[in-house]
């Protein structure tokens, strides 16, 4: 049972946390991670099967690289996510499946298919999606992209405060999907580092991750291997596991409840420990 102090997080008609573990599985041919090792429709299917069987609460699938590369319209977006979505709800009902969209016309179709959260990594550019999900009645993930369009990358991007800015875009629209009739206890708030924000806002944003977990809402980070860790420790991204675990812990420590990860296995490792350790976490 959560305690008092911690917003209850419930999705698929349980409850969540309080360190639960959304793996990435992508069909996409150019992920900066994997390039396109889980592109194929069998080979992502078997990475949702092992993400669960490591121990994964959430299984989030994507159908669009986050950075700029070829277009992908939504036809291809949709052939590419919702059958995976439906084969992935069949292989494992007591799964939160998430899917990585921004556009409305994909979270539709994938709720329908069994998703149970919308997860808009680009802090809101469709609107119409927080209505998606109050219509199905599942979760949304409300993100901060600095008001870049959908896979830009920032240049010389400036923040007065980056906290600042981040808290009252995520918290507007999480109050805005709430009013629409998300439930509560199904939104989540992603500070999403380096989605418009350069190394050192992604670190300010670390540092001060419990200002972000205050506000009441459930947070979740998402800094598996990105580029503000490789750039701070000087390493390439197939040479990012350890910043990342150190991230995660600092993360844990602060208040965040979702963690998507690439690495399943040792990112739950490395958070049963924290919880083992206690100190707030």
């Amino acid at each position: 049972m959560t305690s008092p102090d911690v917003p209850p997080l419930r999705l698929n008609g349980r409850e969540i946390g309080p360190h639960a573990i959304m793996a990435v599985v992508n069909r996409t041919p150019d992920s900066f991670f994997d390039r396109g090792a889980t592109y194929g429709f069998d080979a992502a299917l078997a990475a949702a099967d092992r993400a669960v069987a490591d121990g994964a609460e959430i299984v989030d699938i994507g159908g669009v690289k986050a950075g700029p590369g070829e277009d992908v319209g939504v036809a291809e977006e949709l052939r590419r996510v919702v059958d995976l979505v439906a084969a992935v709800r069949e292989r494992h009902p007591a799964a939160v499946i998430s899917v990585d969209t921004w556009r409305a016309e994909v979270g539709d179709a994938v709720a329908r298919a069994g998703a149970d959260l919308l997860n808009d990594t680009w802090g809101g550019p469709d609107p119409r999606l927080a209505e998606v999900a109050a219509e199905h009645g599942i979760g949304l993930v409300c993100s901060h992209a600095g008001a870049l369009p959908p896979r830009t990358r920032p240049h010389r991007i400036g923040y007065g405060d980056v906290v600042a800015d981040v808290i009252a875009h995520i918290t507007g629209l999480a109050e805005r999907a709430a009013a629409l009739g998300v439930r509560r206890d199904a939104i989540l708030i992603d500070p999403a580092h380096d989605f418009g924000k350069n190394t050192r806002h992604s670190l300010e944003i670390t540092r001060r991750l419990g200002e972000l977990t205050g506000t009441g809402w459930p947070v979740l980070v998402a800094v598996s291997n990105k580029d503000f860790i490789g750039e701070t420790l000087g390493r390439p991204v197939d040479g990012r596991g350890v910043g990342t675990m150190a991230v995660l812990g600092v993360s844990a420590l602060l208040g965040a409840r979702v963690f998507r990860v690439h690495d399943v296995r040792a990112a739950r490792r490395a958070l049963d420990r924290c919880g083992a350790l206690g100190a707030g976490c």
